[in-house]
């Protein structure tokens, strides 16, 4: 498994700094100077004791701030500790749809029982060889069992969100998922995991076709073929669609915000992504003679009903 030493530059705001009241104690101040100085610089708190500067919480994101909680609870923790679950996640920009935001999830190192606190969370586990990476500067579990881990927390949508991702950036890979489970498989809450490694797929490029994908699991459906290759009539493949069923003759595209930016050109609008999308659903229509159904964000929200579409689709009777 090889990771950077860091994937963000050293002023990234996700970086903090995290400045604690005792940093000002050092300087020999006493508290009630402390707490001056702390309103007059306008730092924003993260929990008890630890807070940023204003332009740092303003430069981040909920979950940029949520990383930086976590760094806040390294530099209060008492014991020896790693940042990990969805904790760790945040190093590796992994999605963290469907996680709760407010709980830092930390692992002791040696081996003892953690703590429950009302933004923390202490577990107790075991840390074998290559568990422990520093990354961004932090430590953090390796990125196999930073996933392992989500999927007792979260539901196992959001878990399949952040191992899809971890597997299509190439922080890790399916055989080191799976050696980490065997390492885990007698730990407790971790049922889910089994569920979770026979629907991960590092083809699955987004949070909203990992969703898709599990609506397609949850719902009964055959299950999809992601990133399909569309060839031309010499055999090239000169398309490829985020799902299809070859056999039934129907592919699926997600539509979502952030593809839509990853396709303008510069001086584009939108609209224009909009309008070269969907010359490029005709020419594969074309191609193929398959039908075309384009799923948003707004149709995941209601599983049970997009999936009654796509079923009618799948088995609509021959014209």
């Amino acid at each position: 498994m090889m990771l950077p030493p860091s994937n963000r530059p050293a002023d990234d705001p996700r970086n903090g700094p995290v400045i604690l009241r005792r940093d000002y104690a050092a300087q020999g101040l006493n508290d009630r100077a402390v707490t001056r100085r702390i309103r007059e610089e306008g730092l924003v708190r993260l929990r008890r004791g630890a807070y940023v500067s204003p332009d740092v919480w303003s430069a981040c994101d909920e979950v940029g701030r949520f990383g930086l909680l976590g760094r806040a609870a390294l530099r209060q923790a008492v014991a020896h500790v790693v940042l990990s679950h969805s904790s760790a996640l945040v190093e590796y920009g992994a999605p963290l749809w469907g996680f709760d935001l407010s709980i830092v999830h930390v692992t002791r190192t040696d081996g003892l029982s953690g703590r429950r606190g009302p933004d923390l969370v202490q577990h107790q586990g075991r840390m074998g060889p290559g568990d422990l990476v520093v990354l961004n500067g932090v430590p953090v579990m390796n990125p196999a069992r930073a996933a392992l881990e989500s999927a007792t927390l979260g539901s196992l949508e959001a878990a399949l969100c952040v191992a899809n991702f971890l597997l299509n950036s190439r922080l890790m890979t399916m055989k080191e998922l799976i050696a980490q489970y065997v390492d885990m498989e007698n730990w407790p809450d971790t049922r889910p995991i089994e569920l979770l490694l026979r629907l991960a797929d590092p083809r699955v490029e987004s949070i909203g076709e990992s969703r898709f994908f599990f609506c397609c699991f949850q719902q009964g459906l055959p299950a999809p073929q992601p990133q399909y290759p569309i060839r031309d009539a010499a055999g090239r493949v000169v398309f490829r669609v985020d799902f299809a069923w070859p056999d039934l003759g129907l592919f699926v595209e997600f539509d979502g915000k952030i593809k839509y930016e990853k396709l303008l050109k510069e001086g584009e609008r939108a609209s224009d992504v909009v309008l070269r999308e969907r010359d490029r659903e005709r020419k594969i229509c074309e191609l193929t003679g398959w039908r075309c159904i384009r799923v948003t964000w707004a149709d995941l929200a209601n599983s049970t009903r997009l999936a009654a579409t796509i079923r009618a689709e799948l088995f609509r009777p021959a014209a």
